[in-house]
């Protein structure tokens, strides 16, 4: 495995000066696919550190770099905090598992439903998604309940400026295809979206970019949150960032490059703590 440079980190070359970080290079689809399976095991664990699991409720895929039409998925029933490469599922569109995955048997070969018919509809529909990740995260959940979506209050919540969809719809839990298209058509071509009384969703171009910008979400949500509720007591209203600085504040760290950037740092921390990096069998 090695890197290259990317002529596209920095849609603006404004942030930083000097060499621009890339994602890696894989000299075979079967390296990349060691890599993307240990990415999104840690991803997940990411996700088990930071709270935001909810017994069996939330999920993190990743488009297959060999069977594009398949995905990867954490296992129904096995904690974020617990998963590795090997536990991950490879389901086809239609919802098999498949044997490519490892699995063979075992309490924890068992595909979440609404996993799949939320993920499956995303990876069809948007051929530029990677990685889509839902969870029931604590101030996104609070937040999806209010029926609005972010507003520009912050440069962080920039990131989203014009990029994150409400669903407004609830209909229980996603057992059928035609809420998971429904969900899909809401997002369109945006990156996140607030599904009410639900939760949050993003989908990005990388594993890197999509675990960035949930945490993102996920404290924007926090934020806006804590300032109406003081804004309310002091009898005032929060003020937002004017939509033309706030669209250009968005197109820097709402971009996918800035994404994936400040998602390696989550990254770098865990292999940290773990003392594990990616070790490519070629």
């Amino acid at each position: 495995m090695s890197s290259s440079v990317s002529q596209d980190g920095d849609p603006t070359g404004k942030t930083f000066s000097g060499k621009r970080p890339a994602p890696p290079v894989f000299s075979t689809k079967l390296e990349e696919r060691e890599f993307l399976k240990f990415r999104l095991a840690q991803a997940l664990r990411i996700f088990g550190n930071r709270g935001y699991d909810e017994g069996v409720a939330g999920h993190i895929t990743v488009r297959d770099p060999i069977r594009t039409d398949c995905f990867w998925v954490n296992p129904f029933g096995l904690h974020f905090k617990l998963i590795q490469p090997s536990d991950l599922l490879l389901v086809d569109h239609k919802g098999a598992i498949l044997e490519e995955s490892g699995q063979k048997d075992g309490p924890f070969r068992l595909l979440n439903t609404a996993a799949f018919m939320i993920h499956s509809a995303i990876h069809t529909a948007r051929p530029d998604v990677l990685c889509a990740a839902h969870s029931h995260s604590t101030h996104g959940k609070a937040f999806a309940a209010l029926g609005k979506t972010l507003d520009s209050i912050s440069q962080d919540s920039c990131a989203f400026h014009d990029d994150v969809v409400l669903y407004k719809q609830y209909n229980g839990i996603v057992l059928d295809e035609v809420e998971g298209a429904a969900i899909t058509a809401a997002l369109g071509n945006k990156k996140a979206a607030i599904l009410q009384n639900h939760g949050l969703l993003v989908a990005t171009a990388s594993i890197e970019a999509t675990l960035h910008f949930y945490i993102a979400l996920e404290r924007a949500c926090q934020v806006q949150l804590l300032a109406d509720t003081a804004a309310a007591a002091h009898g005032i209203k929060t003020v937002p960032i004017n939509p033309a600085q706030a669209a250009e504040t968005g197109k820097l760290v709402g971009s996918q490059a800035a994404g994936w950037f400040s998602g390696c740092m989550e990254f770098m921390v865990l292999e940290r703590e773990e003392g594990v990096k990616f070790q490519s069998a070629a």
